[in-house]
């Protein structure tokens, strides 16, 4: 993989990735930043979301459970000095589909967390990661909530 980091202006910089896909990043205001862009930061809590997104989903089709929806939360805390690493993330998972097994979506949810997902394997090594899962059937009221 790899990523190219181009500085715009003020605190501005444009990401491109390997895939030829671009995204905007700038800081606050208070630090020199125009608000124009997703921070830095919060880039890596969309990368841990979208990284077991991606995992869940496509550990419960490989077992034919029909997914529609997923949705994820991403909730953090970050230390209060220098270097302001996470210091605890939750995710909150909320899968759709037709007759989903809620035990497979929590299998799903503990195979991303524990072999599949790089991104919380690494962001794990400073924060306490948790996890919160429920199961909406299709066409159903929320149910099968797990913890």
């Amino acid at each position: 993989m790899k990523a190219r980091i181009k500085f715009i202006d003020g605190m501005a910089f444009l990401g491109e990735s390997g895939s030829g896909h671009s995204v905007v990043m700038d800081g606050a205001p208070e630090y020199g930043g125009r608000n124009i862009g997703i921070r830095p930061m919060e880039m890596l809590l969309i990368g841990l979301g979208g990284c077991t997104a991606f995992d869940v989903v496509q550990i419960l089709r490989r077992g034919r459970e029909q997914v529609t929806d997923c949705e994820i939360d991403v909730t953090s805390e970050r230390a209060a000095t220098d270097p302001k690493v996470f210091t605890s993330i939750h995710l909150k998972y909320r899968v759709t589909g037709r007759d989903l097994a809620p035990a497979k979506v929590e299998r799903a949810i503990e195979l991303s967390k524990e072999k599949y997902c790089s991104a919380s394997i690494m962001l794990g090594a400073t924060a306490t990661i948790t996890h919160e899962w429920s199961v909406v059937q299709e066409g159903e009221a929320l149910e099968n909530a797990g913890a």
